[in-house]
């Protein structure tokens, strides 16, 4: 992970430990913890909101419902996100059948910008 990204990491961890030579020392549940911010970060959660999740999860158990929503928040962007991407796949999947059907000589072509340049002019 490069430096810079590991100090935003730093900035949303709790409680990162030093040696005597001031260096962080990360033990397993400091990387476990690395690994879920990642994986937030990946799931379009900002370092502000990693923040405020970091800090409903210093208050224990009575945030968890918080903590649940701010989760459900991001799961159902990524579900639209998801549907978006799958709707650009099915238009390249129609493109492409078009063009192979232009190419084998099943389809005459026609083009929208042609149409609308000849229009224009």
């Amino acid at each position: 992970m490069p430096i810079v990204t590991t100090g935003q990491w730093l900035s949303v961890s709790a409680n990162v430990k030093r040696d005597s030579n001031n260096r962080r020392i990360f033990d397993e549940h400091d990387v476990k913890w690395i690994k879920d911010l990642v994986c937030l970060k990946k799931c379009g959660m900002s370092i502000q909101e990693m923040k405020e999740y970091l800090a409903l999860c210093l208050q224990g158990e009575s945030t968890i419902m918080k903590r649940k929503e701010m989760l459900s928040r991001k799961q159902e962007m990524l579900r639209e996100s998801i549907r978006e991407l799958e709707n650009s796949i099915d238009y390249i999947d129609w493109k492409h059948n078009f063009y192979d059907e232009v190419l084998s000589g099943k389809r005459p072509y026609v083009s929208n910008l042609i149409c609308l340049k000849e229009e224009t002019d």
